[in-house]
């Protein structure tokens, strides 16, 4: 294996140069906010501030078949926070998430807001407020909730880690790359072999596992994120890939997969969402033309 630097750790790290290569500039060793900023607020009862990233699409795909369920109650604004310019460091986002990750949430149906941050706490707390897609048998919702903390569990070794080394990194480091591509591998072939005995994650009934899962290891195979469908040998966890695809054309997760979104055919940006009809009047080709 080649070695691309004879880097030595000093025996104090200090912060005296960007890194993380494309994400440098969200990337700092300190906490809080950077600039005075407060948050916009829309006329639903739930506030949404985050951007279509695998962690952000949890949550309106959620909240989207929330609604194609018949709970008036999950309508939501969705407000775009661009990561990459820093809005997640505006005071205001950091008091509805002190660690400055979309996505954050806030409930403002009851006589006091409510903040939920954190991807898994929000897909849960929705779940439980609307009595949906989280089993209510005892080893059910037990089942359900393992698959849901699998995926945030290992969600830093396949964006922070595979992603990042593979897709961002200024300089390909072989090392790096070869150490996250083994353990996303294998966290396929975990879910592979779940998916070869049932329908879905949890068993046979669509929930909230499926949901968190989805945008990261469906994204992956179906070449959503990174590019590395190809890299990862895809066609391998044909399991994974049926699964896959079949949530992907749920029309609530397509709808969700759009929210926030900033990149790809504008056709399928919607920056913010207010109401059901700007999915047909306010995506990006409709703003831009």
């Amino acid at each position: 294996m080649s070695q691309t630097s004879e880097y030595q750790p000093p025996k104090v790290w200090t912060w005296d140069q960007p890194s993380g290569g494309r994400f440098a500039n969200i990337n700092r060793p300190v906490s809080g906010p950077t600039h005075e900023r407060e948050l916009p607020v829309g006329r639903h009862p739930l506030q949404l501030y985050s951007q279509g990233t695998p962690n952000g699409v949890k949550v309106t795909i959620l909240l989207e078949e929330l609604l194609a369920q018949g709970h008036a109650g999950a309508e939501y604004d969705a407000w775009l926070i661009r990561i990459g310019e820093g809005d997640q460091f505006g005071s205001g986002f950091v008091d509805v998430n002190p660690n400055s990750k979309i996505p954050a949430l806030m409930d403002r149906s009851g006589p006091a807001p409510v903040r939920v941050f954190e991807s898994g706490a929000i897909l849960t707390y929705l779940a439980e407020k609307f009595g949906a897609f989280l089993p209510a048998d005892p080893a059910a919702r037990a089942e359900c909730l393992s698959w849901l903390f699998w995926q945030v569990g290992s969600a830093p070794y396949v964006g922070g880690g595979f992603g990042h080394f593979y897709a961002y990194a200024p300089v390909k480091i072989e090392y790096a790359i070869n150490r996250f591509t083994m353990e996303t591998k294998r966290q396929l072939d975990v879910l592979d072999k779940r998916l070869a005995e049932h329908e879905f994650v949890a068993g046979s009934d669509y929930t909230i596992a499926d949901m968190a899962i989805w945008p990261w290891y469906g994204g992956l195979l179906l070449n959503h994120v990174y590019g590395a469908a190809e890299f990862l040998s895809a066609a391998d966890y044909r399991h994974v890939l049926r699964w896959a695809r079949a949530v992907g054309e749920r029309p609530a997760v397509r709808r969700g997969r759009m929210v926030n979104r900033t990149s790809g055919d504008p056709a399928e940006q919607l920056w913010e969402r207010h109401d059901a009809s700007d999915f047909d009047t306010r995506t990006q080709d409709k703003v831009q033309g």
